[in-house]
């Protein structure tokens, strides 16, 4: 068989045929990167360029991996991001950073920040106010500042209270895709992932409005999970004017980026817990099901994008609604929550949905087990995850800052021996 070119292969995978070898992420969209820190140690691993990686995503301090690294690892997916960040700013003249361990960086020059007394980092949004999010001493991302005004609740209106957070892609936007989508298909031939991300409903990162100066209506997580039982025309009105605005802007992305792309990712929200769903299945159905499908069959019927959903923890319960909504791609496909057996997810779903992750337990054993155990779990999970297409090998979620870099080179080279092994068959 002829070699595949990256583009072919990841193509091949997501539409449930056996590629040449197993199709490899590293950093092509929010939940399949690493932390600027691990990517610095890992570059050194590989004997790479000495040079600052650049925090490209500042709420979980990813890194942008570059052609080199990409490389290295053998990669095979590369995305188009918007040029503004998590937090609002853009990026552009970057500036230098220092993490938590002292390792040097790059970041946004709209990164505006303070360090206390305490050694804590606080971010504040642009247009002033207080600080939206908190990194502590020694930490290693941020974690949101709840800044949730009085509520009324006898004057509850979601679309007046979110107006501000859900908007339309600007010329500027529009023009940032379009120039990236061309670039990447003409000149590379690497899977393109487009991170769009506005159906992330009831997310809890996004919720309280880390990038807004104000953030009027229910933030906090615990109220707006309460929302659903007293005040449910809220949740929808929300939902409903989020979605709304999604799907003006993807019709906008397609006219942008058009078939240049092959995956579209769709959504961060998570809807489990370790040991169970967050909701039951009767409420995701009743207040996020049908907003995700009006997307989701929109797209199927203009495009022939794969959507990409990212959706952590246990959500066996959920896994046939996933499907009838028109999920195509999952992620990260958390093996160790309660449910997610990787055998029964293959026997069971590897005909109806992609895996993209499972490759090893970032909890555990990426982080804290040997080399030798990581090489066999990740092993294990291609043999499992990679027979008949349907597979995309990466991390379940994002590769930690505190990860031993013998540890990530191990899982890497877990992939280039499976695949070497198959080419050799």
């Amino acid at each position: 068989m002829k070699p595949m070119t990256s583009r072919e292969r990841v193509r091949a995978a997501i539409n449930h045929e056996e590629p040449d070898r197993a199709p490899v992420d590293l950093g092509a969209s929010p939940p399949t990167g690493i932390q600027a820190g691990a990517l610095a140690k890992l570059r050194d691993a590989y004997g790479l360029e000495k040079s600052p990686v650049k925090v490209m995503e500042p709420f979980q301090v990813l890194g942008e991996v570059e052609e080199d690294m990409l490389e290295a690892v053998q990669a095979d997916v590369v995305g188009i991001w918007s040029p503004f960040t998590f937090f609002g700013y853009k990026n552009d003249d970057w500036k230098p950073w220092r993490l938590s361990d002292g390792t040097e960086v790059l970041i946004g020059g709209g990164f505006n920040y303070m360090v206390d007394e305490k050694g804590s980092t606080f971010f504040y949004p642009n247009g002033g106010g207080a600080p939206s999010a908190l990194m502590p001493k020694g930490g290693y991302y941020f974690d949101s500042i709840l800044r949730q005004e009085p509520v009324d609740e006898d004057d509850l209106d979601g679309r007046r209270d979110f107006k501000d957070m859900f908007s339309l892609f600007s010329d500027e936007e529009l023009r940032h895709f379009e120039k990236q989508a061309d670039e990447l298909y003409r000149n590379t031939d690497y899977a393109i992932i487009g991170n769009f991300g506005g159906m992330a409903l009831g997310d809890a990162g996004l919720l309280p409005g880390p990038g807004m100066a104000r953030t009027p209506g229910i933030r906090r997580i615990e109220d707006w999970y309460a929302a659903h039982y007293l005040h449910p025309n809220y949740i929808k009105e929300v939902n409903g004017l989020q979605t709304e605005v999604a799907l003006k802007n993807l019709e906008l992305y397609l006219q942008a980026v058009g078939d240049k792309i092959d995956i579209i990712y769709m959504s961060g929200a998570d809807f489990g817990t370790q040991k169970a769903e967050l909701m039951s299945r009767d409420m995701f159905c009743e207040f996020y099901k049908p907003f995700f499908k009006k997307a989701n069959d929109m797209l199927h019927a203009k495009t022939g994008w794969k959507l990409f959903y990212h959706c952590c923890g246990s959500i066996v319960n959920l896994l046939e609604d996933f499907v009838d909504m028109g999920v195509d791609i999952l992620n990260p496909v958390q093996c160790s929550a309660a449910g997610m057996d990787p055998e029964w997810l293959k026997e069971n779903f590897g005909s109806r949905l992609v895996f993209w992750g499972g490759g090893v337990d970032t909890q555990k054993t990426l982080a804290f087990g040997t080399p030798e155990e990581v090489f066999e779990e990740a092993t294990r999970r291609l043999e499992i995850f990679s027979p008949g297409g349907g597979y995309v090998f990466n991390a379940v979620h994002n590769i930690q800052h505190v990860t031993p870099v013998d540890n990530i080179v191990a899982f890497f080279e877990a992939a280039k021996r499976f695949n070497d092994n198959r080419k050799a068959k």
